[in-house]
């Protein structure tokens, strides 16, 4: 592999329209892989997204679930994780290098036919951004965004995940090593973690995550601050919520939108991106 590509630290422009491979290419590659990244950058996405959480040794490790899970994980030795261990393999209560040993893209994954299957692991943040900044570079393509989750909540806290605060650090700390605060977002359901990123570095995108009916006014106060993105469940988007978001300088990016029909919809009410889990139908929008 060559080196990984360096990243400029001058003040870079969002583009016009994002387009955001979910969890990679979650529809065509297993989720939150190495080879799942590279496919949404072969199909060129402006931003890669995706999930993070914490291991019991304080490492970054790419997964939207905190557990491996049965219904797309293997065992290391290849065979089905049993029912009643379905939530037995908790990753802050493991080791990153037993993590690594499980098969996150072998399993055939029925809500996702279209998925190419292949042996690989779940990742580190770290290993993610050195393959994707060497890919960038020997295909000499343009930098692209990482939008970053935290996966947290208030009842997760010291049993799933560490509290907000040491979340924050340990994530930073990586962007930090690899220089790469001016192409990263983070994003959360959990205020707590953007309220933590926000007062540590200001500077850095924010993007709320939102699946409740609650509204735009009671989101933001209990968030505290305006965030650069509102990134709702698609099904909430009206075109006044766009327009109020713009009105405040937030950008709207919903999620996830994995048919091409609502994609137009959503474009049409003036949205500034979409993430979807099939980045190859943004070839036909």
């Amino acid at each position: 592999m060559s080196q990984p590509k360096q990243v400029s630290s001058v003040a870079n422009k969002f583009p016009t329209f994002d387009m955001e491979g979910h969890r990679g290419a979650r529809g065509l590659m297993p989720e939150n892989t190495i080879p799942g990244m590279l496919k949404a950058l072969e199909l060129g996405v402006t931003t890669l997204e995706m999930d993070t959480h914490i291991t019991k040794d304080k490492k970054v490790v790419l997964s939207h679930d905190p557990y491996i899970n049965p219904a797309h994980d293997l065992l290391p030795d290849g065979t089905e994780i049993p029912f009643m261990h379905r939530r037995k393999y908790v990753l802050y209560q493991m080791e990153y290098d037993s993590i690594r040993q499980f098969d996150a893209g072998s399993k055939y994954y029925d809500k996702f036919p279209q998925q190419q299957k292949l042996e690989t692991h779940k990742p580190l943040l770290s290993e993610v951004i050195d393959s994707v900044q060497a890919y960038l570079q020997e295909h000499q393509l343009p930098q692209v965004y990482y939008n970053i989750e935290t996966k947290s909540k208030p009842s997760g806290d010291g049993k799933l995940h560490p509290e907000p605060a040491e979340f924050v650090d340990l994530l930073m700390t990586v962007l930090e090593e690899k220089q790469l605060l001016p192409w990263v977002i983070i994003q959360s359901f959990d205020a707590r973690t953007l309220q933590v990123l926000h007062g540590k570095w200001p500077t850095v995108k924010t993007s709320l995550l939102v699946e409740n009916r609650k509204g735009l006014e009671k989101n933001l106060e209990a968030l505290g601050f305006i965030p650069d993105i509102y990134s709702p469940n698609h099904k909430l988007v009206t075109q006044k919520l766009v327009r109020v978001c713009h009105e405040r300088g937030i950008k709207v990016i919903p999620w996830t939108v994995n048919e091409l029909e609502q994609m137009r919809r959503l474009k049409q009410k003036g949205v500034d991106g979409i993430i979807t889990d099939y980045p190859h139908l943004f070839q036909e929008l």
